[in-house]
């Protein structure tokens, strides 16, 4: 038998509460397949690779790799929003020349469509330049945007169970104090993430899924403009004399200085106003159907890394995605993402299997419109069918030390660096 080749994982773009039980699985998984040998995690991402910063996870003890389960976002080994263009000819060559130097015969990318198309990417490089590297991808975005609109790539991707199970809960919450303070403030307005898709907001449905609520839902689809959902809100008042509205970061309510990052992606939260502000100050400013005012609510990076709202569903899930990805990298089956694939029948359950990286790479995930109702402002009872078994029945057990949870601390125990200083191309 060849000697085992060392395996290198990296994670990109933005995190999630279950990014690291995935990690967890690929490390533990790797730790009993005879192919992998040292299991290298590269610090923030792709840039960890091109700066040769390369931590030994093999070598930490056990008990911190099982802390991953409850260790939330990226820390552990941090993530990135770097992006390799077809152009960077020198970003590539660089990452070949690390691996090789490290005897690195498995890669594994954790992140979403762009990660996945980085991982066949370089995968396909090698291949070209006669180095032996299986590419392999690992799915992960709270957005669930990864994947196809027919759901045969993913069912849907880590990190979106954790998402949704926030959601259900702020939107119960959130009812809460809406219920005791609406003589005051009738409206509150919540604003969740989702640039494009509106899998985020629409699970603000699960928290009312009989429709008890006086609960507005707007995704970045909905079809309506901010006269529309002004209507709709002053209808609602008319009613129930108070409405909650939560409402995708995507929703188009005209220029908000928006500010974007490598990938071309919205930066809404760091931009100059947000979608749920502008939607408080309009409804003020024409006026509401009820005495008082309306409020908000922008919940911000909050929303993907709170481990006390985490899915145990999701977490389980997580950590077998991480499992498979490990195992097709020690199978030699190069070019593939591991997946999440729901079995048919009334019982949820689901099967990890792979999909070839360039489908997933090449593909994009939209809403069903078949899953938001006619009047723009909720979502259909085939949602909540969809996304109710992610959330799971119960709440993560923490583990906690004087009263603090307990994290995962690596050691510092970092791979001695063979070649030369590197500067990403992209910071040049």
């Amino acid at each position: 038998m060849a000697a085992p080749k060392n395996m290198v994982v990296a994670q990109s773009g933005g995190p999630s509460p279950v990014i690291n039980n995935t990690l967890r699985g690929i490390i533990e998984t790797a730790r009993e397949l005879p192919e992998i040998g040292t299991v290298y995690g590269a610090r923030h991402g792709i840039e960890g690779v091109l700066k040769e910063e390369l931590l030994n996870l093999t070598d930490q003890a056990a008990d911190e790799i099982s802390l991953l389960r409850y260790t939330p976002a990226a820390g552990s080994i941090g993530t990135c929003r770097y992006k390799l263009k077809d152009h960077q000819t020198e970003d590539f060559d660089r990452v070949l020349e690390v691996l090789k130097a490290h005897d690195v015969g498995y890669f594994v990318y954790i992140g979403g469509n762009d990660s996945m198309d980085t991982a066949n990417k370089v995968a396909l490089l090698a291949r070209e330049r006669g180095l032996d590297l299986v590419g392999i991808g690992g799915p992960k975005t709270i957005d669930n945007d990864v994947g196809d609109s027919e759901f045969k790539l993913i069912d849907h991707t880590p990190g979106y169970g954790s998402a949704a199970k926030y959601w259900m809960h702020a939107v119960q919450n959130a009812n809460q104090e809406n219920m005791g303070s609406c003589p005051a403030d009738p409206v509150l307005v919540m604003q969740a993430m989702g640039r494009k898709i509106g899998y985020i907001p629409a699970a603000a449905r699960l928290a009312d899924p009989h429709r008890e609520m006086p609960l507005q839902i707007y995704l970045a689809e909905s079809p309506c403009t901010l006269q529309e959902l002004s209507d709709n809100v002053n209808d609602q008042l008319k009613k129930d004399g108070r409405c909650i509205v939560v409402i995708s970061e995507g929703f188009d309510v005209g220029d908000l200085g928006i500010l974007r990052d490598s990938f071309g992606h919205a930066q809404f939260s760091a931009s100059k106003t947000t979608v749920g502000q502008t939607v408080v100050n309009y409804l003020n400013e024409v006026g509401l159907a009820a005495k008082g005012s309306a409020r908000g609510n922008v919940p911000g990076t909050d929303q993907r890394h709170s481990m006390a709202y985490a899915s145990t569903v999701d977490l389980d899930e997580s950590y077998h995605a991480g499992e498979m990805a490990a195992r097709l990298a020690a199978n030699g089956d190069s070019g593939y993402m591991s997946t999440i694939l729901r079995n048919d029948g009334p019982v949820y359950s689901v099967r990890f299997d792979k999909v070839p990286l360039p489908e997933v790479a090449n593909s994009e995930r939209t809403f069903p419109a078949s899953w938001i109702t006619s009047s723009g402002n909720d979502v259909t009872d085939d949602f909540v069918r969809y996304a109710k078994p992610l959330v799971g029945e119960g709440m993560v057990s923490l583990p906690m030390i004087d009263g603090r949870q307990r994290m995962t601390r690596f050691e510092p125990l970092y791979a001695d660096q063979k070649l030369e200083a590197y500067v990403p191309q992209a910071d040049r």
